[in-house]
C-alpha cells in the first residue's frame, strides 16, 4: 500500500492508502476529520467539497494518487476560530437548517469569492448550483455570500 504525505491544513499528514482511494475516505476515515461530509459519492450534492490548492474539488470522485502536492484545505482548516467572513455570514444570515450541507456549501461559497470577491447574483447562482441543500436555504446561501463578498 502506498504511503503519501498529504498537505492539509497546512500541516504534512503521512498516510498508508490505496492509490484509488477517495480523498474524503482519507480525510474522514484515516485522519478522523469529520468535517467533510458524504453525500452521493458521485460529485453530485457538494457535501465533501474541499479545496485543492485554493480550488474547490469534490472529495468523494478525487483519488488520493491525483492530490500530488496539492495544498488541501478541508473545513476545519478555513479559519482557526471559525471566522472566515462566509462563515461569519452563514452565522448572520441564519443560513443552516439541518447543516449536513452546509460545510460544503461554505466551502464551495469560499473558492467562489477568492476566485471573483465580488459575484453578481447570478454568478453566486451558477458557481453554487452544484452544491444541493436538502432543506432549500439557497436564498440565504446567497444572501450570505453577497454579506462575505461585501466584508
Amino acid at each position: 500500500m502506498p504511503t503519501y504525505n498529504l498537505n492539509i491544513n497546512g500541516e504534512i499528514k503521512e498516510v498508508d492508502a490505496m492509490e484509488d482511494m477517495p480523498l474524503l475516505w482519507v480525510i474522514r476515515d484515516l485522519l478522523g476529520m469529520k468535517g467533510t461530509k458524504f453525500g452521493c459519492g458521485q460529485s453530485f450534492c457538494g457535501a465533501c467539497t474541499v479545496h485543492l490548492d485554493g480550488v474547490a474539488v469534490r472529495s468523494c470522485s478525487l483519488q488520493v494518487s491525483a492530490v500530488g502536492e496539492g495544498k488541501i484545505t478541508t473545513i476545519e482548516g478555513l479559519s482557526e476560530n471559525g471566522d472566515h467572513p462566509v462563515q461569519k455570514a452563514w452565522v448572520k444570515h441564519i443560513v443552516p437548517q439541518c447543516g449536513y450541507c452546509q460545510s460544503g456549501q461554505i466551502m464551495n461559497a469560499a473558492a467562489l469569492l477568492n476566485s471573483n470577491s465580488n459575484p453578481s447574483e447570478e454568478e453566486i447562482e451558477e458557481a453554487m448550483a452544484g452544491n444541493l441543500c436538502r432543506c432549500g436555504t439557497y436564498n440565504r446561501i446567497k444572501e450570505a455570500i453577497l454579506t462575505a463578498s461585501n466584508s
